[in-house]
């Protein structure tokens, strides 16, 4: 038997918005690489070095269209080092982000700036028995042989 006045009812809710702080489910220190998304990160620097040498390493035909690649692949290995470093000193505990939403966008974006570029060199290396100068009584290609393999390479 309830008390004289007391009802079966639960209080009202606080009228006040209550957001918990959102919870860090990535491990922070070493421990970052034994998930799936340090294991994507540590791929993305390596690939992004890759990529970034084998362009390098080419004769650039069209500027524009590779400028961009090395863009993306300089600006991904580099804010991928920032990101995984996040993790290895702990900074994601004093942060207060959403991480796992973070990563999923970061890895979402990386990926959609990684398939451009991919279609670009793709495109790039379409060109390869394409004629340099199309005045020219000499065919020169746009890329020599050795530098169209290298560009299959960084378009792969």
């Amino acid at each position: 038997m309830l008390p004289r006045g007391a009802s079966t009812m639960p209080p009202p809710p606080n009228p006040a918005a209550y957001f918990p702080p959102p919870r860090v489910t990535l491990p922070s220190g070493l421990e970052i690489l034994r998930t799936y998304s340090g294991a994507v990160i540590f791929l993305e620097i390596l690939f992004g070095t890759i990529v970034w040498i084998l362009v390098a390493s080419t004769r650039v035909p069209l500027p524009l269209l590779q400028g961009w690649v090395m863009f993306v692949a300089v600006t991904a290995w580099f804010l991928s080092i920032v990101f995984l470093c996040v993790f290895l000193f702990g900074y994601a505990n004093r942060i207060a982000v959403n991480w796992n939403q973070t990563d999923f966008l970061f890895h979402g974006a990386t990926f959609v700036f990684y398939f451009g570029a991919f279609l670009l060199q793709a495109a790039t290396t379409s060109l390869h028995h394409f004629p340099r100068k199309f005045n020219s009584t000499t065919p020169e290609k746009i890329l020599a042989d050795h530098e169209y393999n290298i560009s299959i390479a960084a378009s792969v």
